[in-house]
């Protein structure tokens, strides 16, 4: 009796290439990690990465994308189960890596892939989009966890995520100094400041 071929569908042809990617990524680097390495680690033939993907600069913008959707799904979750400010920054402190996004499990690899789109201009409409995505979460994650019009400005979206990204490039350049919760410990002070927290 044959056995039935089982394929993978389309979404886990994508995800096994995202996840060789980030292998590929952080040992060769970007530049050098070639189309061919990625279907390798990913145990495909290169028509199946053509197939899906017509570059590798298509490729990492759909990771980024990738990322971007999977955190604003997650945050978006977090909301819907902690209205509170401080029970929801509580939330984020015990939620772990994603492991099936490379760009979540490797601070790194998330801040190259950044670098790398960003040099060709072509790009830029891509990571614009994906900037202005993100701040419409957080965003949406203040106006419902705070009833406070300062609170609620749209500036506090852009300072936020401005916080993010720079303590996340502080926690590459000095870890030591840098805890893992450096961006959640200041989100706490700025509650305190703003009067969303007792002291």
């Amino acid at each position: 009796m044959s056995r039935v071929r089982i394929r993978p569908t389309r979404e886990e042809t994508r995800q096994r290439l995202f996840d060789a990617a980030g292998r590929v990524f952080e040992t060769q680097g970007i530049a050098a990690a070639s189309i061919e390495a990625i279907a390798e680690a990913a145990d495909f033939t290169r028509g199946a990465f053509y197939s899906n993907f017509a570059s590798k600069d298509e490729l990492i913008i759909a990771m980024l994308a990738d990322h971007a959707e999977r955190s604003a799904r997650r945050n978006l979750e977090l909301l819907a189960r902690h209205r509170d400010p401080v029970d929801f920054v509580e939330a984020l402190r015990a939620v772990e890596p994603d492991q099936d996004d490379p760009l979540d499990r490797s601070e790194l690899l998330h801040m190259e892939v950044i670098l790398y789109v960003a040099r060709a201009r072509e790009n830029m409409p891509e990571l614009a989009r994906g900037l202005r995505d993100r701040r419409a979460t957080i965003a949406e994650i203040i106006a419902q966890t705070s009833a406070q019009g300062t609170a609620a400005d749209p500036a506090w979206a852009s300072i936020l995520l401005a916080l993010e990204d720079g303590f996340r490039l502080h926690r590459l350049i000095d870890p030591a100094t840098t805890p893992e919760d450096s961006f959640l410990q200041t989100v706490e002070v700025l509650q305190r400041l703003i009067g969303l927290r007792s002291q």
